[in-house]
């Protein structure tokens, strides 16, 4: 094993203050409404783009458990050139990726104009809550160094995160 697959610290122990506000974050958006499926698919893709490998493993898993395919799991990465996703579910990863490198290039208008098509001006709000919180959560693990392989579905869920 590589040092960048040791952890540097575990903050849930050092700071679990953070970590709650983070857990709060993540409750909006698990309990806004949203189709679980579409989260999971919105949390891969902008784990992946993060290269957040804790994550990635993470929503695969959970993804998995909420009935998603093996062959949509492996297009996220190329939904744009993939046929199985619908216009919503498009609109979502398109926003999730705008939203996550919104550094680069903002958040463009012809982006934000398909997510009104396909989003009400509440579920907008609520799917970059979530890009928000899976961001937060990538950063935390990267920075830290999360060890990819060792969360198991539901981990989270059974301690009322």
């Amino acid at each position: 094993m590589t040092d960048t697959m040791q952890p540097r610290l575990d903050y849930r122990e050092v700071a679990p203050g953070a970590l709650e506000a983070m857990y709060a974050v993540e409750r909006y958006a698990r309990n806004s409404g949203l189709d679980r499926k579409l989260l999971e698919l919105v949390r891969l893709r902008a784990s992946q783009i993060n290269g957040c490998a804790y994550c990635v493993d993470m929503h695969t898993k959970d993804a998995r458990v909420e009935g998603e395919t093996e062959q949509r799991l492996y297009a996220v990465v190329v939904w744009k050139e993939a046929p199985f996703f619908t216009p919503r579910e498009r609109a979502a990863l398109a926003w999730t990726e705008a939203v996550t490198l919104v550094g680069r290039d903002h958040v463009p208008d012809d982006v934000y104009e398909t997510a009104c098509r396909e989003f009400s001006t509440k579920e907008l709000v609520d799917l970059t809550m979530a890009v928000i919180a899976i961001n937060g959560w990538n950063r935390l693990a990267v920075s830290f160094r999360a060890v990819a392989g060792t969360y198991q579905p539901g981990e989270y869920a059974a301690k009322g995160k």
